[in-house]
């Protein structure tokens, strides 16, 4: 049972709610504190009349002074893009094996570039453009469809294999297992001879019957000597580089079933500028040729 709390002469009544014998007085709260609460309710009222604030199903409050953080946005980039227009124009009518040549085009394209590859390119091809499996490494000179400025260029405005541009970079490799082009003995065979042509077989005695399948099956795209051919996009099988793999699982793998990546069209999203800087930009990593 809890024991009455003592009361003094002058002290306040209380709220008239007990814990365990404690009372709790009914002071007043300071006066300053509660003009600074109604001032903030009415600073939050105006704001929100003045500024966008609530939500609605399609957007929300304008505010009456109008302001808006996607105006400010827009005239900034409104901005950069006037001063940057005459370069950007001089960057369009420029020779594309040219742009290197002029010290000042040359220095804005790779800067620019730059920016539009980390902007739009890192998330497949990784922010230092080493790539991944199955997204190629610009950094080297192994390329697919060519690595000079004209082609990097003809690559990135039409892609690779997308529905969006009728001059999108296009080849097919036969799904030679899936569609039962090739008994799984001949893949097993050709797998060992393609492994043989930059590395070692995992069955030596199976690299001779290889070469014949190769050579039926295989050699129209990648050359007799297994070298690719960058006109069909038919990658080099000879110089130990795979996009998605080079071991016995993953060759089996890409023999049986096929790849079929893809490279949007970037044509319908950049400007001619932004592509011609993006492929300088990608030029000049490395690999380019």
């Amino acid at each position: 049972m809890s024991k009455k709390s003592q009361k003094f002469e002058g002290d306040p009544n209380t709220t008239g709610h007990e814990w365990d014998g404690i009372e709790e007085f009914d002071n007043p709260m300071p006066r300053w504190w509660l003009w600074t609460f109604y001032a903030t309710i009415i600073w939050g009222v105006l704001y929100t009349i003045a500024y966008p604030a609530w939500p609605l199903i399609n957007g929300a409050t304008a505010g009456v002074l109008g302001w808006s953080t996607r105006a400010d946005v827009a005239a900034e980039i409104t901005a950069v893009e006037e001063a940057n227009a005459p370069i950007n124009a001089k960057l369009e009518a420029a020779d594309l094996t040219a742009i290197a040549e002029d010290p000042e085009l040359g220095s804005y394209a790779v800067s620019a570039g730059s920016a539009v590859f980390k902007t739009w390119c890192a998330q497949c091809h990784g922010s230092g453009a080493a790539g991944a499996k199955g997204y190629p490494n610009l950094l080297d000179d192994d390329w697919l469809w060519g690595g000079s400025v004209e082609d990097i260029h003809t690559t990135v405005s039409h892609g690779i294999r997308n529905e969006d541009s009728d001059e999108a970079r296009y080849s097919e490799m036969p799904a030679f297992g899936r569609d039962e082009l090739l008994e799984k003995e001949e893949i097993s065979q050709v797998v060992n001879y393609v492994m043989s042509l930059s590395g070692e077989p995992q069955d030596a005695s199976k690299v001779e019957a290889g070469s014949v399948v190769f050579a039926d099956n295989c050699a129209s795209c990648h050359m007799e000597d297994g070298t690719g051919d960058r006109a069909q996009g038919a990658p080099n099988l000879a110089d130990a580089i795979w996009l998605y793999g080079g071991d016995y699982a993953t060759l089996t793998e890409t023999v049986s079933n096929s790849r079929y990546g893809v490279m949007p069209a970037w044509n319908t999203r950049l400007t001619e500028a932004e592509i011609r800087a993006v492929s300088s930009y990608v030029h000049q990593l490395g690999g380019g040729e």
